[in-house]
């Protein structure tokens, strides 16, 4: 039952959404805002959670997600999605509606939680991921996925986190990481964001030895994976300019790199437009699809078609317009830098 056959049952997600806005400050947010984007009825049907707190070490923030097309018959690719919150924020439940939309194409999708700063600083938050895809190096099979058909993607300080995993392979080598990536998909993330100007940035990143180390842009190499970047042209948070310089950078080095300039959205509307809630706003997840394809995710071609729901012709008076809800979204993050 889509929401656009069911006007009330969207009335109730977006209202739902405002009061979640309007009883909770700011710091707490994180935690509950994606809330409405994860209603049964607000994303993908036809897919399953095949895995659900499954761990990948010790620890409480060492536990994965897995999602999956209910209809599975060959091995499907994998996409190992990272999501943001400033390195200090998060839960993989917040994305559920991501990794159902993904699971909704033909993927199958982990999220994993990650350790997060104040417990842990730059590098340990990349570490953890590395070891979340050595994980999916040997076990991914079990739940339908070929591990020799493995995506990254993330936003925000996701995006950064993926990025990072595919350019310095350190980091996989640490955990005895094997598998290629073949591609990246990185939304609204920072790359090239040194000096460290502000508390969030200063907390992760302010004690490594090596500044200009964690910097995505700094990193590029002959044995970069094609990179697909998308931002918002409005985004407040990462500039879209922090994009423009490294497309550019992975351009002059030769590397495959798409670029997506979201006209007039920020920074949360990317990664909330790949969910079937507000798929109508950008095509983001076709987007990403279609770059997957290019570079092996479906050799006899996609098998499935995203389904986009007609925008709502009128909002009750009540809801705020959608421009506002994104304001309260962003106001939960610090700028990258000035």
């Amino acid at each position: 039952m889509s929401m656009t056959r069911n006007p009330s049952l969207l009335r109730y997600v977006l209202m739902t959404l405002m009061v979640l806005i309007a009883i909770h400050p700011a710091p707490s947010l994180a935690l509950s805002i994606m809330d409405p984007f994860n209603l049964p009825a607000a994303m993908d049907a036809g897919t399953s959670k095949v895995g659900d707190g499954i761990a990948y070490a010790d620890g409480p923030r060492h536990r994965l997600d897995v999602y999956a097309p209910e209809q599975r018959g060959a091995p499907a690719p994998v996409v190992y999605f990272i999501y943001g919150g400033g390195w200090n924020r998060g839960e993989r439940s917040d994305y559920q509606f991501v990794g159902r939309a993904l699971a909704a194409r033909g993927f199958v999708t982990v999220i994993a939680d990650y350790r997060l700063v104040p417990e842990v600083r730059y590098p340990e938050f990349l570490e953890d991921n590395a070891n979340g895809l050595r994980w999916v190096q040997d076990n991914i099979a079990q739940y339908g996925g070929d591990p020799n058909r493995v995506f990254l993607a993330g936003h925000s300080a996701g995006a950064y986190n993926a990025v990072m995993l595919a350019l310095d392979p350190s980091f996989l080598r640490e955990y005895g990481v094997t598998i290629s990536i073949l591609g990246v998909a990185a939304l609204s993330g920072p790359y090239d964001f040194y000096p460290f100007e502000y508390g969030e940035v200063r907390d992760a990143f302010g004690s490594a030895a090596n500044p200009q180390g964690t910097q995505p842009i700094n990193l590029i190499t002959a044995n970069t994976p094609p990179m697909y970047l998308a931002t918002g042209t409005t985004d407040p948070i990462v500039r879209m300019q922090n994009t423009e310089r490294f497309a550019q950078k992975l351009k002059d080095s030769g590397i495959w790199v798409t670029t997506k300039y979201y006209s007039g959205f920020g920074h949360m509307e990317p990664v909330i437009a790949m969910g079937a809630m507000w798929r109508w706003r950008m095509p983001m997840l076709d987007d990403m699809v279609s770059f997957f394809q290019m570079f092996g995710a479906f050799p006899s071609g996609v098998p499935y078609v995203a389904v986009a729901p007609e925008p709502p012709e009128q909002l009750p008076e009540a809801i705020a317009p959608m421009d506002q809800i994104i304001s309260q979204l962003d106001a939960m993050f610090q700028p990258v830098q000035k």
